[in-house]
């Protein structure tokens, strides 16, 4: 397999493989002739699909037979009954899952012997800003996973986790947007209700976070540092700070998180 060549079925096709085939055409790293897709819905698969140039797959076995790297995207709870029927199929292919909660051991479990690798990507990865988290222990061969890993990283970030540590790498990764997403409507909402048009306070929101973000990507400055050069003694920013911390912003990101991990 070559990443230049590879054909890819997502096994499933709902906002994560969305938004990862997004990525791919957007990045120019897979084509869309080399894009098949099904899911139970079929007539709304062939819209989706048909609307990027994709091949959509009337059933799982047209699917697996058509490609060289499947993308298990499907509900996890579906993937003990959806993927034993198909594990002769999957012989000699590269078994990809986003499914949350699976990792390398409880696949083994049900396709053994397959060439599988566990992730963790975020929705982020449509526009090519995403993280994806690869679980350390797998069974792919070393070419195989220098593969994966060339398909994901024009998708943004990807770093390797421990198993133990897979949960928490999805947890941070995929839900953190929704929590970004409330915090650009929460300070687009105060811009508001200072006169700014919504449109505009969007815009200056989300520019202003991903700025942010891009600064802290570049320089590696630790984020209080980058706090502090912007609170001067007794300015305005440093009470806005002063508030947010009254108000417990810190303890309310953590406590998000341990509701999930908890």
């Amino acid at each position: 397999m070559d990443a230049s060549t590879v054909k890819i079925g997502f096994l499933g096709f709902g906002n994560m493989a969305s938004a990862i085939a997004d990525g791919w055409l957007m990045a120019g790293t897979v084509p869309a002739e080399r894009l098949y897709a099904c899911a139970k819905r079929y007539d709304a698969l062939r819209e989706r699909t048909g609307a990027r140039g994709m091949h959509a797959c009337a059933t799982a076995e047209e699917l697996v037979d058509a490609v060289d790297v499947v993308i298990v995207a499907i509900k996890p709870y579906l993937i003990e009954t959806v993927l034993p029927p198909l594990a002769e199929r999957l012989a000699g292919k590269v078994v990809v899952s986003v499914a949350a909660g699976w990792t390398s051991e409880r696949y083994e479990a049900v396709i053994p012997g397959a060439h599988h690798i566990s992730t963790m990507p975020n929705t982020p990865v449509a526009v090519c800003e995403g993280l994806v988290a690869l679980e350390q222990a797998n069974t792919l061969a070393p070419e195989e996973h220098a593969l994966i890993t060339a398909l994901f990283e024009p998708l943004g970030t990807v770093v390797e986790v421990e198993t133990r540590l897979m949960s928490v790498a999805g947890t941070i990764g995929g839900c953190t947007p929704a929590f970004i997403a409330m915090m650009i409507e929460a300070l687009a909402d105060a811009a508001v209700k200072y006169g700014i048009p919504r449109a505009t306070a969007y815009t200056m929101v989300s520019q202003a976070v991903a700025g942010t973000a891009r600064l802290q990507l570049a320089t590696g400055a630790h984020p209080g540092a980058m706090k502090d050069a912007v609170c001067s003694p007794g300015g305005t920013t440093i009470r806005g700070v002063a508030e947010l911390e009254r108000a417990g912003m810190r303890s309310a990101f953590i406590r998000a998180i341990d509701a999930i991990e908890g």
